[in-house]
């Protein structure tokens, strides 16, 4: 019966293969995979149950074996001895020197794109050059030339700025290794709203990370402060307390207090615990929900005048009472 292998490729690309062999894969064993066009070279990162589930995660609504079986189309052939270990790094080493050249290829053709990475694989078959562009680039003629210098197969992949930091690695500002290279599955999006969720500064020099894009551990404690600023009037909301009518101006959910604004001016702090038993002191109705730029103290709703009786409607080619005629 084959299992499920995930493996592990250059630039933490991963792959799902199939191994039908009663040999016992372990993790970090190098091994030889089949590929589309020919065989390739990887490590194991994680064998049964789990690169089962893992398998499951880019597959929704599937059970693991519809996920193996969708995505495990190819199986691991054999593992590598260290002379083809060997021949691995010595393409590693290679791939430096291919692309510097490539880009060099780019210049020449006056291509706007920026060349990532270049990565061999195993037989030497399929050369992948990763780039990101901000645009749709037009790359045939920079394709037929390195096919013509490398005699390979030429695969020219865009990619977006997050998946170059996960090719690429590096250390992040918190000084660890970065999410996405080290344990994150996949990029999640992030938007502007969860760091204003935080309160956190809005320059994007200070809440984006290597990439240029929005720190990914943004989404870490988003959830957190959702949950957390429930228990909390909303900012701007006026409340009805034993000091009179105020304003919700700020507040501090890790110390638990509100900051609140009277009516004359006056700023004062209050424990949450307090607010609320002030606010349920009074009657349910004194609590007010006014717009951001309403006055301190709602005013009276307007009286609606009276509505006028509808007049009579007058029928086309009768005279009407007062226009002057008389009755036969």
């Amino acid at each position: 019966m084959s299992t499920a292998v995930e493996i592990r490729f250059k630039g933490n690309r991963k792959d799902y293969f199939t191994w039908s062999s009663p040999e016992t894969l372990r993790v970090d064993d190098p091994v030889i995979v089949e590929v589309e066009r020919g065989q390739d070279l990887g490590w194991v990162s994680a064998t049964g149950a789990l690169a089962g589930r893992k398998c499951q995660r880019g597959c929704a609504g599937c059970s693991v074996d519809e996920a193996v079986a969708q995505r495990a189309t190819h199986a691991v052939v054999r593992r590598a001895s260290r002379e083809e270990v060997r021949q691995a790094e010595d393409l590693r080493r290679a791939e430096d020197d291919v692309r510097r050249q490539v880009r060099e290829r780019v210049l020449y053709h006056a291509l706007e794109l920026k060349v990532s990475d270049a990565e061999w694989q195993w037989d030497r078959r399929k050369l992948t050059v990763y780039f990101t562009a901000d645009q749709r680039v037009d790359f045939r003629t920079l394709v037929r030339d390195l096919a013509a210098r490398y005699h390979a197969r030429i695969e020219l992949r865009q990619i977006g700025a997050r998946d170059e930091a996960k090719r690429l690695d590096g250390i992040g500002r918190c000084g660890r290794q970065l999410c996405i290279a080290s344990w994150l599955p996949e990029p999640r999006p992030v938007s502007l709203s969860i760091a204003k969720d935080q309160h956190l500064s809005l320059n994007p020099t200070q809440i984006s990370g290597p990439c240029g894009r929005l720190l990914c551990c943004l989404h870490y404690e988003h959830q957190f402060y959702v949950e957390s600023r429930r228990r909390f009037p909303k900012e701007g909301k006026v409340l009805r307390t034993a000091a009179g009518i105020e304003r919700v101006i700020a507040v501090d959910i890790f110390r638990d207090r509100v900051v609140l604004r009277g009516g004359a001016g006056d700023t004062r702090v209050v424990p949450l615990a307090q607010l609320k038993r002030e606010v349920a002191s009074l009657e349910p109705a004194a609590e007010l929900a006014p717009a951001a730029d309403a006055p301190l103290v709602a005013p009276l709703p307007a009286a609606h005048p009276t509505p006028a009786p509808p007049r009579p409607r007058r029928r086309r080619g009768r005279p009407g009472p007062g226009d002057g005629a008389s009755g036969a």
